[in-house]
């Protein structure tokens, strides 16, 4: 879907998707935010929608897609003349501004018409969950302030379903002889 998207957005979705941000916190990141030697980015208290604000650790696609942006800085003025954006996601120099025309038009193209920019944040909710990633650490990532808020972007399906019956019953398969269950007895260790 992100392929269908106009160049100057692509890196903001995956950006959004990687971290579960809001469109308004990516939108606002400046290269006075993002330290490369040390390898942080920072969402200033101001650009936070809960007043907080947020450190990341670039690693792997996150450090590529900040130097990605980073080779990207330059942009034609209106002028001619080059100059740098202070935007890590901009447009011809400017913060990204309305993307609802091309996100919907990306969406459409890619055979997932009605996505909303937002199910992003689902999605990265969705991926630190599936990675094992604590529910405490995947908050700060994404900015999420209370554990209800957090629990309504966690979307389970049959997969997480079938997935966690198995697991169970692998745990009690492979349980020591002895431990007793209403479905066996301590002698028979089984079923």
């Amino acid at each position: 879907m992100v392929r269908a998207l106009p160049d100057d957005l692509q890196d903001f979705a995956r950006f959004a998707y990687l971290t579960g941000w809001r469109r308004g916190e990516v939108q606002t990141l400046g290269w006075a935010d993002v330290d490369r030697t040390h390898g942080r980015v920072r969402l200033r208290r101001e650009h936070s929608k809960n007043g907080e604000p947020r450190v990341l650790v670039l690693v792997g696609k996150l450090s590529v897609l900040i130097e990605r942006r980073w080779a990207a800085r330059e942009y034609r003025s209106p002028n001619g003349e080059t100059a740098i954006s202070p935007f890590v996601f901009h447009r011809k120099g400017h913060p990204v501004g309305d993307i609802r025309k091309a996100w919907g038009n990306a969406c459409i193209a890619a055979g997932v018409g009605g996505t909303l920019f937002h199910d992003l944040r689902r999605s990265a909710v969705r991926n630190f969950e599936k990675a094992g990633v604590s529910q405490v650490v995947a908050m700060k990532i994404s900015g999420h302030k209370t554990a209800s808020v957090y629990r309504r972007y966690r979307i389970v399906d049959e997969a997480d379903i079938a997935d966690a019956l198995t697991r169970t019953e692998a745990a009690l398969r492979d349980a020591p002889r002895g431990v007793v269950s209403p479905l066996r007895s301590a002698s028979e260790g089984q079923e």
